[in-house]
């Protein structure tokens, strides 16, 4: 179940205890609560997390395959997730509790910072071995957050980082043991959860437009 947790300034938006993928119905109740944090007039800043051993698998692949007429509209549709969590107008951090692979990986990454549990879980984008090509788009916001290395490793290789190594590569911005975690990802926005909204807003849509555009230009 997502939960959007308010504990002011941080509010924290709890993906789930299974796999996180990417239903139609995960996706409803991720955009409502993000919906709900663009909208508030309250001084926030926003976690991700999950509650289990996910922070995200990704992309639902069961219900694409049972659905390959909607791949299109599917595809659109995460790309916006992207497209709204890059754009939020309030500080964010991912507190990658678990596995973050592909798309669930995407989404930590489309986060101003990340923090990752330090003993367990792998931070991994596996499509050359899952054999589905980035689209323009996800290969737009992944090269825009990391170095032109990292991104060439994680995206060629299918490589799984642990916390320590992916805090090496760029990847994440800290990492911790699972129990200080929370407060950790919490003390990267903490502080910045008064920021004039107004003014963030214009700041990341320019920051991340060349991202936004890719994102929502469907693929050939």
């Amino acid at each position: 179940m997502v939960t959007l947790i308010k504990n002011d300034p941080v509010w924290t938006l709890d993906l789930g205890d299974d796999e996180n993928r990417f239903s139609p119905t995960w996706l409803d109740a991720v955009e409502d609560a993000l919906e709900e944090v663009a909208t508030t007039d309250a001084p926030v800043a926003l976690v991700t997390t999950g509650g289990g051993k996910f922070y995200s698998n990704g992309l639902d692949l069961d219900w694409l395959g049972a659905h390959p007429d909607e791949f299109a509209s599917y595809v659109a549709r995460v790309h916006e997730l992207f497209v709204r969590v890059l754009t939020l107008p309030v500080p964010t951090v991912a507190a990658v509790n678990g596995h973050a692979f592909g798309a669930g990986a995407m989404l930590a990454t489309a986060h101003d910072f990340r923090a990752m549990r330090t003993d367990r879980g792998f931070f991994c984008f596996p499509e050359v071995d899952i054999h589905i090509p980035f689209t323009t788009g996800m290969n737009a916001l992944i090269t825009s957050r990391f170095s032109p290395r990292t991104a060439l490793t994680a995206m060629t290789t299918g490589r799984r980082y642990g916390g320590a190594e992916a805090l090496a590569a760029g990847l994440v911005d800290a990492d911790a043991p699972l129990e200080q975690l929370a407060e950790v990802a919490a003390g990267l926005v903490r502080d910045l959860a008064g920021k004039d909204r107004a003014t963030l807003a214009t700041i990341k849509a320019r920051l991340n437009a060349d991202v936004v555009a890719a994102l929502r230009t469907p693929d050939v």
